[in-house]
């Protein structure tokens, strides 16, 4: 019956008029059968006791079962405490009428307008309070199945204002200049009527009165002083409503603090000093409950200092408001396991990331700590259901203190729905990094980017011995990180093992037969380092099949090649790999000509991986490769090697 009234209170018509029909109907039928019965002196047919109780039951069902569908709502915001929220309910009962409050998981107090029928209706409403003015931002559309326990409006609050319609006029509200209602003095002057009454200051209690009123608190109102107390650092034990030693120690040093006696009771007075103090805080912070369906995520944030700003996947981004000094991102991805921890490699390489900090991986998450001296960040993500969920704050030293409010907010209200930020499905290591992460933030930069090839199933890579050494941290794709299991400085070769096992979408098949000379051949490297995601092929043609000097293990090339193509494979027609490019090594009496180049033979490449304990695969076509399926192949087996320090 609550809910009955509560729907014609908040201007459902419809039902209305059917608890009017029902009224009429059950009227109508009751002065038939009374009048049946005083006819002829008899009871109730049978036909018309059936004929009654099925009207009266599909009048009482039906309502009921209209009631049960899904309603929506304007969520204004959400507040961590019952007396913040019943007093910003009634604040906006004052400004829009039609305000009700749920409780919501994590103990916390949502507010919101309706309710209405289908989402645009709520949708419809929630721009014509924007256009007023009269609400944030921020609020938004959400059905009922997020909300608890009603909680507003109280029995005591139970006259108050219908909802806003969708079809409301409000062309008034948008008029600039709008003024206060004003009134005439005796001498003609105008006078504003909306003056706030003074209040008088509750009496000091003796500590007699202030046990006893003590006793009549409910058990929110209790929770909620063992919330101030902790909010402003005196309390550190659970909030269980309870309060025992370590909630009357709370009391007493808080009552220190403000210079009374510590007597571990508080007064009325000395109640609404603390939840006051608390409300005004919290009011700062702006916390409010955020279900963003896009990404798939809803936790409690502090829209009081930062602001919404964009979607750049796998980011929604939050700008900091007022000077707060606060950034906040919150990380949506789809992928695998490998994608997570790729995710972890790449964070680290963040500019807004301080190097100094904790950091923690496991299996299905990781955490991330960051401090230097003008800057701090805390991440944390998980990987579920193929999808990887989290945030990054990001703050200024002199916000440390919020920050801590803050993670202890997000950590309780951090909760995966349904969604994910759209991103390209199936990306190989070697693009993952950079479309996905540098979401207009700023990258730190490698030392020095080379390029490399996959050998094996498992991700073993193989790389220029120039590219990895004297390096603190290797990395292939910038995502992962590698330990070097070979170096050999006289064949140039070094092999790279991914700390966790890839799964590579194809791997180097080496040549057996020995090329022909004046063939072609074809040399796949990140030209550019690290600036582009996908690596390039360079043409050119097998001119030697040794070094200058008689070299048995190398080929030279004729072929123009950058840096950064340095350690990629070179195939030959049939997409074989016959070697890898070496660096140039420029002299000073001697300079060659641009187009000569060397690779390491793919004979010294296979006696590496023996030395190593691995394997090498042979290539068995004898066909020619078309230039397309070469340039897949080769995109998917070459990969960026990077240098930190």
């Amino acid at each position: 019956m609550q809910h009955w009234i509560m729907a014609v209170r908040h201007g459902l018509p419809f039902l209305g008029k059917l608890a009017t029909i029902r009224h009429r109907a059950c009227y109508a039928l009751g002065a038939r059968i009374k009048n049946n019965t005083a006819k002829h002196g008899t009871a109730v047919t049978n036909p018309a006791k059936s004929l009654f109780i099925s009207v009266l039951t599909f009048l009482v069902l039906f309502p009921a079962a209209v009631l049960a569908q899904t309603s929506h709502w304007v969520q204004l915001e959400a507040h961590a405490t019952l007396r913040t929220a019943e007093d910003f309910a009634r604040r906006y009962e004052a400004d829009i009428g039609g305000i009700s409050g749920f409780r919501l998981s994590g103990g916390w107090y949502a507010l919101a307008v309706g309710p209405y029928d289908t989402p645009d209706e709520a949708e419809s409403v929630r721009d014509q309070l924007l256009a007023r003015r009269v609400i944030r931002s921020d609020a938004y559309v959400t059905d009922d199945s997020i909300y608890g326990q009603q909680f507003w409006p109280a029995a005591s609050e139970r006259t108050l204002t219908p909802p806003v319609t969708p079809d409301e006029d409000t062309a008034s509200s948008d008029d600039e200049g709008a003024q206060p209602a004003t009134s005439s003095d005796d001498n003609g002057r105008n006078t504003a009527e909306a003056t706030e009454p003074t209040v008088e200051p509750a009496p000091e209690e003796t500590l007699a009165e202030a046990r006893a009123n003590e006793r009549n608190l409910t058990r929110d109102e209790r929770a909620e002083i063992q919330m101030a107390l902790q909010w402003f650092g005196f309390y550190t034990q659970a909030i269980d409503a309870a309060f025992g030693p370590g909630t009357r120690n709370a009391i007493a040093e808080w009552q220190a603090s403000q210079g009374l006696d510590g007597t571990g009771y508080l007064t009325t007075r000395q109640r609404n000093t603390l939840l006051d103090g608390y409300s005004d805080a919290l009011a700062r912070f702006g916390f409010a409950s955020r279900s963003d369906e896009r990404a798939g995520i809803e936790a409690t944030l502090p829209m009081g200092l930062i602001r919404f700003d964009r979607y750049e996947s796998p980011f929604a981004q939050f700008e900091e408001a007022d000077d707060s000094g606060m950034r906040l991102l919150l990380i949506s991805q789809e992928g695998t396991q490998a994608t997570m921890f790729g995710l972890y490699e790449i964070m680290q390489t963040l500019e807004v990331i301080p190097l100094d900090g904790e950091r923690e991986r496991n299996s299905s998450g990781f955490v991330i700590t960051g401090r230097s001296d003008d800057a701090r960040a805390h991440v944390e993500a998980r990987f579920q259901g193929g999808m990887i969920k989290g945030y990054a704050l990001l703050w200024e030293p002199r916000a440390d203190d919020d920050a801590e409010r803050v993670l202890d907010t997000l950590d309780a209200s951090f909760r995966p729905i349904e969604g994910v930020l759209a991103s390209d499905a199936g990306a190989s290591a070697s693009t993952v990094a950079r479309r996905d992460l540098l979401a207009g933030l700023e990258v730190r930069r490698p030392e020095r980017s080379r390029s490399g090839f996959f050998v094996d199933t498992v991700g073993t890579v193989v790389t220029t011995a120039e590219a990895v050494d004297g390096c603190e941290r290797v990395t292939i794709d910038e995502a992962y990180t590698a330990d070097v299991r070979l170096l050999d400085q006289d064949t140039g070769i070094a092999i790279l093992e991914p700390r966790d096992a890839l799964v590579p979408l194809a791997f180097a098949q080496f040549a057996e037969a020995s090329p022909r000379l004046d063939s072609d051949v074809r040399v796949s490297g990140f030209s550019y380092q690290d600036t582009l995601v996908r690596p390039i092929l360079t043409f050119g043609r097998l001119s030697d099949m040794q070094g200058l000097n008689g070299e048995d293990a190398l080929r030279r090339l004729s072929i123009e090649v950058q840096p950064g193509d340095a350690g990629g494979p070179v195939f030959d027609g049939n997409g074989a790999v016959l070697g890898m490019l070496l660096p140039r090594v420029e002299q000073e009496d001697r300079i060659l000509p641009e187009d000569v180049n060397f690779a390491v033979s793919s004979d010294a490449i296979v006696a590496a991986l023996d030395e190593a304990g691995l394997r090498g695969s042979m290539s068995r076509e004898n066909g020619s490769m078309p230039a397309e399926i070469l340039t897949r192949v080769s995109a998917d087996l070459t990969v960026l090697v990077s240098c930190w320090n």
